[in-house]
């Protein structure tokens, strides 16, 4: 499918549809639009992960490379992604790109290599630590809010099941890579201490008068 950008205003959308690939209007609150949309959101958030991460490039060491290029993979994909959410499955074309079992296999793979270098967890994560590893939390919660908004489409019409499985994978990816960055650059990982309440915590004695 031929792109062409020209005029990015076409008001078209000014009362509330949109056209799908193929020129079908919806409503702008569609499920379709609502899950392209978050997958959108979602690039969005790694695209913070990404322009940071040159921050980073002598902590990360010799894996910075891999590692910058893995991000820059994975927002194309996405792309791949929003593009055939946006293609009702009656208007499809020759040569479109539709998600397979090899990006999911290639994610599984970073995982595990991600994961070796990591010690087994005895407690959940919080969010936080560094900048890469909050945005990366933060990434991870808008992936499974595009997994869940797509199973919300899949009851009503065909998704491409790879697109559904390659995000449930990319949520647990940026969660290994949450871990992963904070264990390369030496910085904390908040663990969730169970049970923690606020009158649990030692009082200072007040001065006597």
């Amino acid at each position: 499918m031929a792109i062409r950008l020209t005029k990015i205003y076409t008001r078209g959308g000014d009362k509330g549809m949109t056209s799908l690939v193929g020129g079908a209007r919806v409503p702008k609150e569609s499920g379709r639009l609502e899950a392209y949309g978050t997958v959108d959101e979602l690039n969005s958030v790694i695209g913070i992960v990404r322009t940071f991460v040159a921050d980073y490039r002598d902590g990360l060491g010799e894996d910075y490379g891999w590692y910058s290029e893995m991000l820059r993979r994975i927002q194309n994909e996405l792309f791949d992604v929003g593009s055939e959410l946006a293609t009702p499955p009656d208007v499809e074309y020759p040569g479109m790109h539709r998600m397979g079992a090899g990006e999911v296999e290639q994610l599984e793979r970073e995982i595990d290599r991600m994961n070796e270098e990591l010690e087994d967890l005895k407690s959940f994560t919080l969010p936080g630590g560094g900048k890469l590893n909050a945005f990366l939390h933060l990434a991870r919660t808008v992936c499974r809010r595009a997994e869940r908004v797509c199973w919300a489409v899949k009851r009503e019409e065909q998704i491409n099941d790879n697109v559904i499985i390659y995000i449930n994978r990319l949520s647990d990816h940026l969660f290994v890579q949450s871990r992963w960055v904070s264990k390369r650059l030496g910085e904390a990982e908040f663990l969730w201490d169970r049970g923690l309440r606020i009158d649990s915590r030692p009082r200072r004695r007040k001065d006597s008068k």
